[in-house]
């Protein structure tokens, strides 16, 4: 059943001089409830533009997006973000930081600390609830976005290179506990990556962008069991096609 629904999206930006720029051309995907979808492209090509319209932080300039057959016109609780450069705020503690978007929604300090406590268990971060960011390290902060994005409950978990910014090997095991989050929590996720690897180890399907304006060059339903070996021929062989498939997008 489709969640996310995404026709024929436009999104330019005005130049001072010369023509619009155009970012996304006639970008249409169907995202079914519980699914993971990953989308890879050249550097330029829209990825992110594409995830901060479905989020309702763009404005689209044609084309529309629906999510759970509601037009979406703004930023909602039924989508959370959860972005490369964490975004916690420094002087908030963990709970503090995860409680944020409840705050807003004006609940009760107790119902507040039952679903933060429910957030913080699930992404490994017991023990550290009154903990600033600046004594985490990179993956313990990104557990935090990730809890903060999942307290609203949203239907979507938005994720815009959410691993970037970490060394390989944290990389790595956060890769493992999205998909363990991801796998309890049976949330959609919409998953934006540079990385070919990390895309195959994680996605259901794999959308590959042509270089600017993106628009979908192909898609790839990844059948592998979980959990994924990257040493496998057939993992490796996704990882050369999609690889191919990147090198020849930016050459054109």
């Amino acid at each position: 059943m489709s969640i996310l629904s995404i026709s024929n999206l436009v999104k330019t930006f005005p130049r001072e001089k010369g023509d619009d720029l155009v970012a996304v051309e006639n970008f249409t995907l169907e995202v079914n409830k519980g699914e993971f979808i990953c989308i890879l492209g050249p550097s330029g090509c829209g990825k992110t533009t594409i995830l901060r319209t479905i989020a309702g932080l763009e404005n689209l300039t044609s084309g529309e997006i629906k999510v759970d057959n509601r037009v979406v016109t703004e930023p909602g609780s039924d989508r959370g973000m959860v972005f490369q450069e964490f975004a916690l705020f420094p002087w908030r503690t963990v709970r503090r930081n995860i409680e944020f978007g409840l705050e807003i929604q004006k609940l009760s300090s107790e119902k507040r600390r039952e679903i933060s406590q429910t957030y913080i268990d699930l992404v490994g971060l017991r023990g550290f609830e009154d903990a600033h960011p600046y004594e985490l390290s990179g993956g313990m902060r990104q557990r935090v976005g990730i809890a903060r994005a999942l307290a609203n409950e949203p239907a979507i978990l938005l994720m815009d290179e959410p691993f970037g910014a970490l060394d390989a090997q944290t990389r790595n095991q956060m890769q493992n506990e999205l998909l363990r989050i991801w796998q309890e929590t049976k949330k959609t996720i919409v998953f934006i990556t540079h990385s070919v690897d990390e895309a195959v180890f994680l996605a259901d399907r794999i959308v590959v962008l042509t270089s600017r304006p993106g628009t979908i060059k192909s898609i790839h339903n990844i059948t592998l069991p979980r959990p994924r070996s990257r040493a496998s021929p057939v993992f490796i062989e996704l990882r050369k096609t999609i690889l191919d498939e990147l090198d020849a997008a930016r050459s054109t």
